[in-house]
């Protein structure tokens, strides 16, 4: 059996600050940093580490890479966050200020990516990842959380707000994936000074 554990990154800078980063590339910030590090202390073992090519996720990935031994991060753009559009950068209130109640009622801004193109890459590099992996092994990806919701709708599950190293179980035995369940790596109130 193959398993992928997809997991979101690590607090950002923009994170703590509530802004939207679709594919903005803002670091993490201290607090992320020592996620990180709890996270590598309770991942477990794996067969391999990939991230996506965003600071945010390749920096957590590097920490838990560095504390397990498990190297070379592989990064593929694939596993990037989800393009927001005009909201990249803005905060909730900076949305409803100048686009109303629109992303409520499912309307989202010029230059959003849509759930068909995001999982479309997200089902592409799963599936190459199983066959180099010959169907078979235990694979942390740290990726971003509209690339989970997007793999979660897409194999039927309802979705809820995932905290940062929150991740979800993605198994495939023959043919198809199946969901397994959510996890959390690390503590979403953990602070910087956590060792």
């Amino acid at each position: 059996m193959f398993n992928l554990l997809l997991v979101r990154h690590a607090q950002s800078e923009w994170n703590a600050l509530g802004r939207w980063q679709g594919q903005a590339d803002p670091p993490l910030s201290l607090a992320g940093e020592a996620q990180a590090r709890a996270a590598a202390a309770h991942s477990g073992a794996f067969d391999a580490i990939m991230s996506s090519t965003l600071t945010r996720a390749m920096h957590t990935a590097a920490i838990i890479s560095s504390a397990t031994g498990i190297a070379p991060v592989l990064s593929d753009q694939r596993w990037i966050e989800r393009n927001v559009g005009e909201y990249q950068g803005l905060t909730h209130r900076e949305i409803s200020e100048r686009f109303g109640n629109g992303f409520r009622k499912g309307i989202v801004p010029a230059g959003w990516e849509d759930d068909a193109s995001l999982i479309a890459r997200a089902l592409e590099v799963m599936s190459e990842v199983h066959d180099l992996a010959h169907g078979s092994g235990d694979v942390l990806v740290v990726t971003h959380g509209g690339v989970i919701y997007a793999v979660e709708r897409h194999l039927g599950s309802e979705v809820s707000r995932i905290p940062n190293l929150g991740g979800r179980w993605v198994h495939r035995d023959g043919s198809s994936w199946q969901l397994g369940e959510r996890v959390e790596l690390a503590p979403a109130t953990i602070g910087p000074e956590t060792s």
